[in-house]
């Protein structure tokens, strides 16, 4: 064989390679190249900020935390005085893939979902205004606004801005998924490859692909079959209000999937087990086997990739001008108020 058809044969296996990999209904997710880490490094700050909440308690990292998937593990998460929100926290990882953000896709990106929380009386509590004043009461945080956005100024818009910029490093490249999709034959087990074709052959993929393994569409949940719930979520008709939209949601993101339990919208299902039969009979209208059920469980498995490696920020001390924190008023195992002395 001449040097020159060896060079042939090895540019054809490139290109046959990469045509397998872009005719998968799944990409690979890349690692991030972060252009503008001083933004990234203000916004993770602000991310790990509890005083960007009315309690001073609750943060970015409260509902979305880091160390367990980007998710709170809680059917539905607990916000300001102890009120349990309305529906089940999405993970914050990989989230930049995402067409929209929220499971009703209200906030067209990152930024403009981090705005909700901060004002949303049953999150944080508090008001863009003094969350503001919060943040520009400390000499420290000004002096980070002054190193990125030019000038001391901290605004909403800069302040969204920075927490979106932070989020969008927040992938998980290299799972065994990626590796395998990148050629790597033994990066999965038999059990997960076979659990791909399944997932494949059973339909998944037409609503969970792309990149991020879903969030590119919205979809209605009980599609052949009605869902029950007691979740008073309503879906996409709480944004379009059309009746059509009705239990419509965004695709999740199936991305480190064995570690964003609970599952579904209302948070109702602990394991991957039941929502993998659960979707299969109310979304596919099938009943799959034991074997195929622990196939399905070992491809979505493989598909956790490494999670962000972060380093705790350590925020700017409160002054005489830093507005102070109003304390939860209620015990959560109680519907009695806690009594004035407590709150001393």
């Amino acid at each position: 064989m001449t040097k020159l058809t060896s060079i042939a044969i090895f540019i054809a296996g490139i290109f046959a390679s990469a045509h397998a990999i872009s005719a998968e209904p799944i990409e690979v997710i890349k690692a991030v190249k972060v252009t503008e880490p001083e933004k990234v490094e203000l916004g993770k700050m602000l991310f790990f900020e509890p005083r960007l909440s009315k309690s001073g308690y609750i943060s970015c990292n409260s509902c979305h935390n880091l160390a367990t998937g980007g998710v709170d593990a809680l059917p539905t998460s607990v916000g300001h005085n102890w009120q349990q929100g309305p529906i089940n926290s999405p993970t914050v990882l990989n989230a930049n893939y995402m067409l929209a953000q929220f499971w009703d896709g209200r906030a067209s990106d990152l930024q403009a979902q981090a705005a909700g929380p901060i004002e949303n009386p049953k999150e944080m509590g508090y008001s863009h205004a003094l969350a503001t004043q919060t943040i520009a009461s400390m000499p420290a945080y000004r002096a980070h606004f002054a190193k990125v956005y030019g000038d001391e100024n901290v605004t909403i818009d800069r302040l969204t801005d920075a927490i979106s910029t932070f989020e969008k490093t927040l992938v998980t490249p290299n799972s065994p998924f990626d590796q395998y999709l990148l050629g790597k034959q033994d990066a999965i087990s038999v059990d997960a490859k076979a659990g791909y074709q399944l997932f494949k052959s059973k339909g998944c993929v037409s609503c969970h692909n792309g990149p991020a393994v879903g969030g590119t569409m919205y979809m209605k949940m009980g599609l052949i079959k009605p869902f029950h719930t007691n979740n008073p979520a309503k879906g996409r008709i709480a944004v379009t209000g059309k009746e059509a939209d009705k239990f419509v949601f965004k695709v999740p993101t199936l991305r480190n999937i064995e570690l964003t339990y609970p599952y579904f919208h209302d948070g109702s299902v602990w394991t991957l087990e039941e929502a993998v039969n659960t979707m299969a009979d109310i979304q596919l209208g099938q009943k799959l086997s034991d074997k195929e059920n622990l196939e399905m469980v070992a491809f979505l498995v493989s598909l956790t990739g490494d999670q962000p490696q972060i380093t705790l920020p350590i925020l700017p001390p409160s002054n005489k001008n830093t507005p102070r924190p109003v304390p939860f008023s209620h015990d959560p195992m109680s519907s009695k108020p806690v009594s004035d002395e407590l709150l001393k």
